[in-house]
């Protein structure tokens, strides 16, 4: 994958440390036997399914996007059926819902991101910077804002926060905010 870009900003409450996602290396339609499987595996119809896409910079990842965010928030998959497909899946929230957070709540998310990945021994991953980016290469500045936060792992317990920038030369970055919680050094 070769050097990774990172920067690091200030925030009103710490730090935020972002990287520069990298290039799709598989994209486009989904093909209609990997879709059925999609489907059967979210234990919905293929009609349930709002738009899908390989959005693959590595891992190996396509995507899902449902009508909203209770409905991703919902899901209880047969992993079995998932197989070997790393799935991630989006919902975003009621436009007057979202609206309403974010007038409260700068960081509150647009929508909800759930990664599952059983062939790699992990049911779901509670926060997952690669599908992010990914998902913002895919919907940012069109189905989404060019800037928005997704929530991920609401279902397993966890508050993950992941702030997605779409730059207007295409280019993702996907971030996260940090505390520091000890400072040290170690002599060898």
């Amino acid at each position: 994958m070769g050097m990774v870009r990172v920067r690091r900003e200030s925030t009103g409450s710490g730090q935020r440390l972002a990287f520069a996602g990298p290039p799709l290396i598989r994209s486009g339609a989904v093909d209609d036997a990997d879709l059925a499987q999609i489907a059967r595996s979210l234990r919905l119809e293929v009609s349930d399914v709002v738009r899908s896409a390989w959005v693959d910079n590595g891992p190996g990842w396509v995507a899902v996007q449902l009508r909203d965010a209770d409905v991703v928030l919902g899901l209880e998959p047969d992993l079995v059926v998932m197989g070997d497909l790393k799935l991630g899946v989006v919902g975003e929230y009621a436009p007057d819902r979202a609206t309403a957070r974010q007038a409260a709540d700068q960081s509150a998310p647009a929508v909800e991101v759930r990664a599952f990945v059983p062939s790699i021994g992990v049911g779901e991953d509670p926060v997952t910077g690669s599908l992010n980016a990914g998902l913002g290469q895919w919907l940012a500045g069109d189905v989404l804002p060019s800037t928005y936060v997704a929530s991920q792992g609401t279902a397993m317990g966890r508050a993950g926060r992941v702030h997605v920038e779409k730059l207007p030369d295409g280019e993702v970055w996907v971030g996260g905010d940090t505390v520091t919680t000890i400072v040290g050094e170690v002599a060898l």
